[in-house]
């Protein structure tokens, strides 16, 4: 594998370096449990415990009280709507989200309707960006939740996350964000956004796999939630079990590096996918953005080429990782439903491919992607006209 230059930052991250050097000692020495505060192996993990709280809390502009720790962002997502539509059953049994979401939530919405819950799924553009009007007009007295991604894991697209937190608020409806593809890479505010439940994921920013977050507002409005994991109560009661201290302590140093290098990243990351755009219509190769062209995660490209199928060009680039769409959908062949809710070409997501930049990467090594996918599709078009 070293010799294949990884371009699939949005299925997954490398791990930068200087989290695994933190995390090493929690995985050999100082490997206590976390809730043992008898002595001095537990109070060293609930030290290290609460130090990647306060990292995580103070990137998103919270209390370190209201994160609490789970295995991922899909866990997150699952203990979010699933808990906050429980705990919240006088209100109503209606809850929102768009068409575009990460199965992760929208395969949840479909549990919760298969058990008596009714979801409304709001459209969105031509650029993948959710329909506020819509969303407004959704909103019944019965609502209960609306769970809007932060930015798309496909195309990139940031979601308008301040004006969908005013109108949640104006409602009294709680507002959830997965944010598995934005904490880290791009500014998150609660506060300012609005936002009462975040997802938020380790191994999207350089972090561990395995090991995510939950932001739970507790105040202005409290947010009422019910636990799906039962047992010693930890993390608040809300997710029990004993807590895994080596990826905590790796998620808290990914985002404190985060938050310290994204807005050089972002400056990288927005000149590489310029210089990719610039290269193909210099050298006669049509292609076109999926997904908003300014309002985007920086590490993202999600690229039309007509009449070139992606599987085919991927098979002619095996000197780099690149994807055909969504780590969670890749193993089948179905088209896209982010890509086919943007309402463009009919089977517009088989001509196209997603690359994810990531902290590890070069600028020599994109331009020589760009070189080799330009040398590719001529290839493909000599060959099938």
């Amino acid at each position: 594998m070293k010799n294949v230059i990884y371009f699939d930052g949005n299925a997954t991250t490398p791990l930068d370096e200087r989290v695994l050097e933190v995390m090493l000692p929690y995985l050999k020495d100082c490997f206590g449990n976390s809730a043992s505060i008898d002595h001095v192996y537990g109070i060293e993990a609930k030290r290290a415990v609460d130090n990647a709280r306060e990292c995580i809390s103070d990137i998103i502009k919270t209390s370190p009280s209201e994160i609490i720790f789970t295995s991922g962002a899909t866990e997150s997502n699952n203990l979010a709507i699933q808990g906050i539509m429980k705990a919240n059953a006088e209100k109503g049994k209606h809850l929102i989200t768009s068409v575009t979401e990460h199965p992760a939530v929208l395969e949840t919405f479909k549990m919760m309707e298969a058990n008596g819950y009714e979801a409304t799924y709001v459209p969105v553009d031509q650029y993948g960006v959710i329909d506020l009007d819509m969303l407004k007009k959704s909103v019944r007295p019965d609502t209960v939740m609306v769970s809007i991604m932060a930015a798309n894991n496909e195309i990139g697209t940031l979601a308008p996350l301040k004006e969908i937190g005013s109108i949640t608020r104006e409602a009294g409806v709680i507002f959830h964000t997965d944010a598995a593809q934005a904490v880290g890479h791009v500014p998150i505010d609660v506060q300012s956004m609005k936002i009462d439940c975040m997802s938020i994921s380790g191994h999207k920013c350089c972090g561990p796999k395995g090991i995510g977050a939950l932001y739970i507002r507790k105040s202005n409005p409290r947010v009422k939630l019910l636990p799906s994991v039962f047992g010693g109560g930890h993390e608040r009661g809300y997710r029990s079990g004993t807590l895994n201290v080596p990826g905590i302590v790796g998620l808290g140093k990914a985002i404190q590096i985060s938050k310290k290098e994204m807005a050089f990243e972002a400056k990288r990351f927005t000149q590489w996918r310029k210089y990719l755009l610039s290269y193909f219509s210099e050298n006669d190769i049509v292609v076109e953005l999926n997904g908003h062209p300014n309002n985007r995660i920086p590490h993202n490209i999600s690229i039309y080429i007509p009449g070139i199928e992606n599987k085919a060009l991927l098979n002619r680039l095996k000197e780099f990782a690149l994807s055909a769409g969504s780590a969670c959908s890749t193993l089948e062949a179905a088209e896209s439903h982010v890509v086919k809710a943007l309402h463009l070409q009919e089977r517009r997501s088989f001509n196209t491919i997603r690359i994810g930049f990531t902290r590890l990467n070069t600028k020599s090594e994109v331009e020589h992607l760009a070189k080799h996918i330009a040398e590719e599709v001529k290839g493909i078009r000599n060959i099938f006209g």
